[in-house]
């Protein structure tokens, strides 16, 4: 056995709140409903809550949905181990991201609501007529979204871990807490749709925002204030690895940390909201000040996180082992860890329900965006055409389930790096479909097939680039997502260098095929689209005489 007992109080509070919250996520399905919409049989009210969340359920949900439990436990974990380059950078990454959902997410909403579109896969469609392009938005975001769901389950198995439901000889009782907690989360996502997570969404926020206004302001008073625990880190990082000959980490960032750090930044601030389940959480908002108001009002995460964040430096001065199962040091560990040390067992329990419930959160929302964009772009458009909402539904529902089961085969059978590098690479994925996706929100200019080889391009290379980062301890492939500029000396993000040669070949090949007059695609919408509000004329008539029964028709692309 691995040793550790279980801390019978912590697990107590921690099953209890984790039972409130799957009640709630079966009440939901009550939740916002009227006699027409029983059953929820259309993606519009199953995979977008009816489309009618006002300015408070969408900041929550859209917190529950970009601050995820592996947020809350790799961001510390981070900062723990390597410092400020590879942990810090998520707080002004999501103050860069917040002027982007002001300008960009409040067209996308208003075109969508115009036509019905449920994924931003639907938009690229029907603004460019190109079901391929369509197709490669849809499966780059699926794929992407796979291993995000996986490492909500990371964040999970830290929990367990840490309250001593696990053993390194002994896998089903490692497993079976956490297959139970999705067979739930199965159940009712399946039920009640995105209604579920909005809801669960305001008791996680609530618990975690608790957590951390405790932790930072009682944990730096027990371990003799801030200055001490700074100069801590700073002894840690500066420290020289044997085992590669530099430093552990960064506690500031020097000049040649630069570009890594605001290429981390930036990149990672562009590639946020091309994932579908924060495009869902955008979509199931009731207007398109709903989501400028939720802009003005989102960065208050931003200072929890980045509180969150400091944690990771109180956990070096605190002394934390963050031990796994088998004996090694695992840093997933370390804030789970640091709460159950230094805190009253009933507290650690609120705390790491927290981050347990953080995962059930985005891991729901995902696996609804995930089945939205395959029965949309993948089984309308090139199985069923004619599919009528109803089906849609039933379909998109069973494929969330099957999201959700893949994902945790891929935690349970495979190695945790495997899943932390398919999440390295899934952000260098769906940066290569902000082109397609934010330049149609404002021209027509870019050709399809241009967009599409610009997008093939960006995902080669970033994929090349990525497995040649060589971990220096490990010595294996995707050791990392920073990498130089072929040809130069200059560190940057390997997503936003991807990013750049794709938008390069896109512009290139535009001109040349429209030199060559090559056919363009329909474009479905018109300039008036990318303003409407909830109070357009066309959007309330939709509303009010089909109440989304029937959420864009037909395929937007022959």
């Amino acid at each position: 056995m691995n040793g550790r007992e279980i801390n019978w109080i912590a697990l107590i509070i921690v099953v209890l709140l984790f039972v409130v919250v799957a009640v709630m996520g079966f009440l939901a399905a009550r939740w916002r409903r009227t006699a027409d919409t029983e059953g929820l049989h259309s993606l519009d009210e199953w995979g977008l809550g009816g489309r009618g969340f006002g300015t408070w359920i969408t900041w929550f949900l859209l917190g529950g949905d970009l601050y995820t439990a592996y947020t809350f436990v790799a961001v510390p974990a981070a900062m723990w181990a390597t410092g400020a380059v590879s942990g810090f950078f998520a707080v002004p990454y999501t103050i860069v991201l917040y002027p982007i959902i002001f300008i960009i997410m409040s067209r996308l909403w208003s075109v969508s609501h115009r036509h019905g579109y449920v994924t931003s896969a639907d938009f690229v469609g029907g603004r460019y007529g190109s079901r391929w392009l369509s197709l490669a938005i849809a499966v780059t975001g699926i794929v992407a979204t796979m291993p995000y769901i996986a490492l909500q389950l990371v964040g999970i198995k830290a929990v367990l871990t840490v309250l001593g439901l696990g053993s390194s000889e002994n896998v089903l009782l490692t497993d079976l807490p956490l297959i139970l907690a999705f067979v739930v989360l199965a159940a009712y996502t399946y039920t009640s749709g995105l209604r579920a997570p909005a809801m669960i969404a305001v008791v996680k926020d609530l618990l975690i925002y608790l957590a951390v206004i405790v932790a930072v302001i009682y944990l730096p008073i027990k371990f003799g204030g801030w200055d001490a625990i700074f100069g801590a880190a700073k002894t840690k990082l500066d420290t020289v690895n044997d085992a590669t000959g530099k430093p552990n980490g960064v506690f500031i960032p020097s000049a040649a940390n630069y570009s890594a750090y605001w290429t981390l930044a930036l990149g990672s601030a562009m590639a946020l909201f091309m994932y579908p389940h924060s495009i869902t959480g955008v979509l199931a908002s009731k207007g398109r000040n709903t989501i400028r108001r939720n802009a003005a009002i989102l960065p208050l995460y931003s200072l929890m996180l980045g509180f969150l964040a400091l944690l990771g430096f109180v956990a070096i001065k605190a002394g934390t082992k963050p031990i796994d199962l088998n004996g090694s040091v695992n840093p997933q560990l370390v804030v789970p860890q640091l709460f159950l040390d230094h805190f009253p067992a009933w507290f650690a329990g609120v705390a790491l329900a927290a981050i347990a419930i953080g995962a059930l959160v985005p891991a729901a929302i995902m696996s609804i965006a995930a089945a939205n964009m395959f029965t949309r772009n993948i089984y309308r458009d090139f199985l069923r055409p004619e599919v009528d909402p109803k089906t849609e539904a039933k379909v998109s529902k069973i494929v969330s389930l099957v999201v959700k089961v893949g994902a945790l085969i891929f935690v349970i059978a495979m190695d945790q790096s495997a899943a932390i590098n398919m999440q390295l690479l899934g952000g260098i994925w769906i940066l290569q479909t902000f082109p397609a996706v934010v330049a149609g929100l404002y021209t027509r200019w870019f050709d399809r097939w241009a967009l599409l080889v610009g997008w093939a391009v960006g995902i080669a290379f970033g994929i090349a680039s990525a497995y040649n980062v060589i971990n220096p301890i490990t010595h294996a492939h995707f050791g990392g997502s920073i990498a130089p500029v072929p040809g130069t000396g200059f560190t940057v993000y390997i997503a936003v260098s991807a990013f750049v040669l794709n938008l390069l070949v896109a512009v290139v090949l535009t001109l040349v095929l429209r030199a060559l007059k090559v056919p363009q695609g329909e474009d479905k919408t018109r300039r008036s689209d990318y303003g409407a509000d909830e109070t357009d004329p066309k959007v309330a008539e939709i509303e009010r005489t089909q109440r989304f029964v029937e959420p864009g028709g037909p395929s937007p692309v022959a």
